[in-house]
């Protein structure tokens, strides 16, 4: 009787007690809601968040630079911009680095309307290319070209802002674009009804890693449970949109009903889908990146990006595995290279 007595009254206890507050985080995004963004909205519509004790507010961006200056600032939690940019920052000395490189396969790309049949680089030739200058496309643009034989006498360039750039090729004035597989395509397609057929540069040697989670290196150090229930969460999300696009990119409009079309916001979000891996990642969960791809990235920048030098002597400054859940084949895979 005694016994039952004290259970009956720890257990009443225990519902009386407060549930401990979730931790508020906010995440803002690179830009404006696209495609790209669905995992996040799916994630919190699914309460992948909440069962991590977060409690999520996502924010839009204005630009990669942005984000990164207010994730560095500690105004935002967390955010999920161009690695490259944030790269640049650190070496500039925001204290920022990236528990989670999400885009291992460049989205970088030179596309055109379809029915242009403008399909491989030498489809280039003799074509007009807008680009914004001194964007991060147009940075690694002469790569592109050397990779592909191209010459700079092989098209005419028009340049103008974002904008402008998408502008002249709805309006005829340009036959391609420098864009991301999955957002300026689907822009032009949200705006002319056409299809697009992206030029990627990864397929011709030219990749680096694109979009991921960044966070101040004081979160990082302070509060290392947070970054690892964010980033479970966050990798759950991922997988769990991955299986249901439809779904994932409805959940961008039922957070933010004037965030895009269903159609094209399904369609971006499959086409980043294939930019999460690549072939030393494939089976293995999201935000594996290798070492040698941030090594390749960092190069890169170096060469093409105006990145200083020294950022080669340690480009695991840059990104940490350390806050990711357990992975058996990417632990194997780290091992290996060891």
């Amino acid at each position: 009787m005694k016994k039952t007595i004290v259970a009956a009254l720890c257990a009443f206890a225990a519902s009386t007690l407060p549930a401990q507050a979730a931790d508020k985080v906010t995440l803002m995004l690179n830009w404006y809601v696209y495609g790209e963004h669905a995992p996040f909205y799916y994630g919190k519509d699914k309460g992948l968040y909440e069962a991590e004790g977060i409690d999520l507010e996502i924010q839009e961006g204005r630009g990669s630079a942005v984000t990164t200056q207010l994730v560095a600032s500690k105004g935002v939690t967390f955010g999920y911009v161009d690695v490259p940019t944030m790269i640049k920052a650190a070496m500039k000395g925001a204290p920022v680095t990236s528990p989670g490189v999400l885009l291992q396969t460049s989205p970088m790309s030179a596309m055109g309307f379809t029915d242009k049949n403008i399909r491989k680089p030498e489809d280039i030739k003799n074509r007009i290319v807008a680009m914004t200058p001194g964007d991060s496309m147009s940075q690694i643009w002469p790569l592109f070209l050397k990779k592909t034989g191209l010459k700079e006498r092989d098209f005419e360039v028009v340049s103008g802002d974002a904008q402008t750039k998408l502008n002249a090729v709805i309006n005829g004035q340009a036959d391609l674009l420098l864009g991301y597989v999955m957002d300026q395509s689907m822009k032009i397609k949200d705006a002319t009804g056409k299809s697009v057929t992206p030029i990627r540069f990864a397929d011709y040697g030219v990749n680096m890693v694109s979009s991921g989670i960044i966070a101040n290196t004081d979160t990082l150090k302070d509060n290392p449970d947070l970054v690892r229930r964010f980033m479970a969460a966050t990798t759950k999300a991922v997988e769990e949109a991955e299986k249901a696009p439809k779904e994932a990119a409805a959940a961008i409009l039922k957070a933010n009903p004037k965030g895009g079309k269903p159609d094209t916001l399904q369609e971006g979000f499959e086409l980043t889908i294939p930019l999460y891996r690549t072939k030393e990642t494939q089976g293995m969960r999201p935000f594996q990146v290798t070492d040698a791809n941030m090594k390749e990235t960092v190069d890169m920048l170096v060469e093409y990006g105006g990145l200083d030098a020294s950022a080669k002597e340690n480009p695991k400054r840059f990104y940490t595995r350390d806050f990711l859940p357990a992975d058996p084949a990417a632990k194997a895979m780290n091992a290996a290279a060891k």
